[in-house]
């Protein structure tokens, strides 16, 4: 019997009335990628939580290399040899690669001493498990790609043997996962145990040895990777069977609702981000907006919904013009029929302290509905947020909780259904499945068809190449800043890819 590196026995943890974990038992072979998997809000980050020292188990038993632990602090975890590599990153931003390293573990009474000998072997770890970045680079100016590396190295710089990646893929680009699923297969090869936490199937299916699904805090089911396959795992995950592929008919495009002509967009160093870019959404159709993250997307999205200043070019909703000074009123264009889903919830879509009920609203608190005479009506706030989140399957199901509370995928939820459910003319919407279980995946992408088949011009921003081509009735591409080509929704994934790597359209056509 092959060595086991941890075993969980009967762990069981409650927040309140919230049973995240229960009695739940796993054994996770040394040496092996094992996948864990879960609808948003399964128990799955609480578990590793756990495991990690985050949080400390109501019941049950730990073992580590098959002798049983007591885990109450992250620093116990690392020291029995345990890393994690946390979905949002644990990285000071204005710190070097280096100091982001070396912090809290600099071992030697004359800092100078602990940074040449950080140094060294952080050029070794980078060398052995083709980690390659620049130790001296501040955090802040690096891609999110090579900001988890330098977690990863964080975590094997403290001596990690099994190492934690709670929704690795999550903010990468599929080069930059691709890239980091070749790091985790060379770990492996040197003995290290993986633990990776995520939503994504495909994922699963290509690096883990193992899988076992959780679902509404339990564990339902341990497979070998080789003999199961992506249907039944997602049918183990949301507990029946899961449409894996978007059903639509073909798109009735009307008039053209958004008119975007000869946009140009620079970022606060005065690099051209968005150069000379025209594009057209009808009502009735969907047009997707594929590329490498980094190429304009972002800020395209940005300055249309009035989030970011244009320095030149016009953008016309329903026949009237859009301000691109940067003086642009979101709200105005709220009320003008523009629904806005950001590609980061975090920082643009939600404001984390707020309860659930507040950030349903949040935008359109002025809406009559809303208002008891000049005053908010609370009841009608929270009972408003109430249907949404029956609709849209937002758990827990309660309003008053934190925001901040939820897990990423229903943090998702709470942002498109405040927006969706406005009626729009127009919707933006960037990442919309960013962090979202396949169960939710389905419900949006239905949503999203429903929305165009009810006259809706839908512009959709995705890094998920095959969610570009299920949804998209036309699809553009961007890169470095411009649209590069225009393709329907047949388009293979080769000639999309050649388009996104910069390939004139000539060439990607051949």
């Amino acid at each position: 019997m092959a060595q086991t590196a941890i075993e969980l026995k009967g762990i069981s943890k409650s927040f309140g009335a919230v049973h995240a974990n229960r009695n739940i038992d796993l054994r996770i072979e040394a040496g092996t990628i094992h996948g864990i998997i879960g609808e948003n809000g399964a128990g799955k980050s609480t578990l590793m939580s756990i495991l990690y020292g985050f949080y400390q188990a109501d019941r049950g038993r730990i073992q580590v290399g098959g002798k049983p632990v007591t885990i109450n602090t992250p620093s116990a975890a690392i020291a029995l040899g345990i890393g994690m590599v946390h979905q949002h990153f644990m990285l000071v931003e204005n710190f070097t690669v280096l100091e982001n390293v070396i912090l809290g573990a600099e071992g030697e009474a004359l800092l100078n001493t602990s940074i040449a000998k950080a140094r060294a072997e952080l050029e070794r770890l980078e060398r052995d498990y083709g980690l390659e970045v620049d130790p001296d680079a501040v955090i802040e100016d690096l891609s999110v790609g090579l900001q988890q590396r330098v977690e990863i190295l964080k975590a094997l710089y403290r001596g990690a043997e099994i190492l934690i990646l709670d929704e690795p893929t999550g903010v990468l680009t599929p080069a930059e996962a691709d890239h980091l699923f070749r790091i985790l297969r060379q770990l492996k090869d040197e003995g290290k145990t993986i633990i990776l936490i995520t939503h994504k199937l495909r994922e699963i299916m290509a690096v883990t040895d193992s899988v076992s699904v959780m679902r509404q805090g339990a564990m339902v089911a341990t497979r070998a990777t080789a003999g199961t396959t992506v249907e039944e795992l997602a049918e183990l995950m949301v507990g029946r069977r899961v449409l894996l592929h978007v059903e639509k008919g073909e798109a009735s495009p009307g008039d053209v609702i958004l008119s975007v002509k000869n946009l140009t967009v620079r970022d606060s160093r005065g690099v051209v981000m968005v150069d000379d870019v025209s594009l057209d959404v009808r009502a009735g159709e969907i047009v997707g907006i594929a590329g490498v993250a980094g190429n304009g997307q972002s800020q395209l999205l940005d300055a249309i919904t009035g989030v970011q200043k244009a320095v030149s070019g016009t953008v016309t909703l329903d026949g009237a013009p859009v301000a691109l000074t940067g003086e642009a009123d979101p709200a105005d264009l709220r009320e003008r029929g523009m629904a806005h889903v950001p590609e980061d919830r975090h920082h643009v879509g939600l404001v984390l302290p707020f309860e659930e009920n507040e950030n349903a609203m949040l935008g359109y608190h002025r809406q009559a509905k809303y208002l008891k005479g000049p005053f908010l009506d609370i009841e009608a706030i929270r009972n408003d947020a109430r249907e949404k989140i029956e609709k849209y399957d937002i758990r827990p199901a309660d309003c008053r909780l934190k925001t901040a509370n939820f897990s990423g995928g229903n943090q998702q939820k709470i942002v498109l259904a405040r927006e969706m459910e406005q009626d729009p003319k127009v919707l933006i919407v960037g990442q919309p499945t960013r962090g979202v279980d396949v169960g939710a995946i389905e419900f949006i992408h239905k949503r999203l068809i429903d929305m165009r088949d009810q006259g809706k011009a839908v512009l959709l921003v995705s890094v998920e190449l095959d969610e570009i081509r299920s949804l998209s009735d036309r699809i553009l591409v961007m890169f470095a800043g411009r649209i590069v080509g225009e393709r329907g929704p047949d388009a293979s994934e080769g000639e999309l890819g050649l388009l996104m790597a910069g390939v004139e359209e000539k060439e990607a056509a051949e």
